[in-house]
């Protein structure tokens, strides 16, 4: 008998892949629109009604409404553009943005409302419409010179921004004669309290018989500076008087006066602030 032959097995086939299908799209969150997408307070910061910490003031205490409808949640966001904000029954609409400069009398208290009764450099400001206008950092009461006042919160926050390095300058009278030892200490910086204080440039300007009139630069305005890094040195201060912001000089205005600010001295506080970039 012959053996039987046996047929070659087929190959197998190889197992049929599944067809792929394009991944779904992933569906990214909606960006908020800078300018549009904000939060309550910030738009009514932004609107140049008042600044944000006066906005959630009003919030939580149920003067604002938007659309109609009475918002107090501080963190709520709304839409610049189309949101129908309201305060105490009032439209809040966009304000044409005001830039100011006085001459801070002394004797004048930084704010707005004093409780113990004080006059303040809202005095100065009658000729304005001041209900949006907030000063652009503070002087004490002692203090004078140029004050700043503005309706525009992301110009007054870029200008006070550490990271900017603005310069202020100050003219400083002093009870003594200061010598070079007092000076380079001044410049170095020196410690009040436990905080580290400096200036950018400390000049003797002149002297008399017992006194002598500093000028003082810092880039920074951390509370009652000046006076401070003198008293770390048993310095007393007599006078300051604050005479620039950056390239803006007090000039010739009178004390107690107000002026707006022209349009080169904006754009250049602007451009050193870091604004116009």
């Amino acid at each position: 008998m012959k053996p039987t032959r046996q047929r070659p097995r087929p190959a197998a086939r190889p197992a049929s892949r599944p067809t792929s299908r394009p991944a779904a799209p992933t569906r990214t969150p909606a960006k908020k629109q800078d300018g549009q997408r904000v939060t309550l307070p910030r738009a009514l910061s932004k609107l140049g009604y008042c600044s944000r910490t006066q906005a959630e003031d009003l919030i939580r205490n149920g003067h604002v409404s938007v659309g109609g409808k009475t918002i107090t949640d501080t963190e709520a966001w709304i839409d610049l553009a189309t949101a129908k904000i309201s305060v105490d029954g009032q439209p809040v609409t966009a304000e044409k943005f005001v830039y100011l400069m006085l001459n801070k009398p002394r004797g004048l208290v930084t704010t707005r409302n004093d409780p113990q009764g004080r006059p303040t450099v809202y005095d100065c400001l009658t000729q304005y419409d001041n209900a949006h206008l907030s000063p652009v950092g503070r002087l004490d009461k002692a203090s004078e010179g140029l004050l700043l006042f503005s309706n525009d919160t992301q110009f007054a926050n870029a200008l006070l921004d550490p990271k900017t390095h603005v310069a202020k300058t100050y003219h400083v009278q002093i009870d003594q004669l200061p010598d070079a030892a007092t000076l380079e200490a001044l410049r170095k910086g020196v410690t009040h309290d436990g905080e580290f204080l400096s200036a950018r440039r400390v000049e003797l300007l002149r002297e008399g018989d017992k006194n002598a009139w500093l000028e003082i630069e810092l880039d920074e305005g951390k509370n009652r500076q000046i006076r401070r890094m003198l008293e770390s040195l048993d310095i007393s201060t007599l006078r300051l008087v604050r005479v620039a912001i950056g390239d803006l000089m007090l000039g010739e205005l009178e004390k107690g006066a107000v002026r707006a600010l022209t349009d080169a001295e904006l754009a250049g506080l602007k451009r050193q602030s870091g604004m116009g970039r």
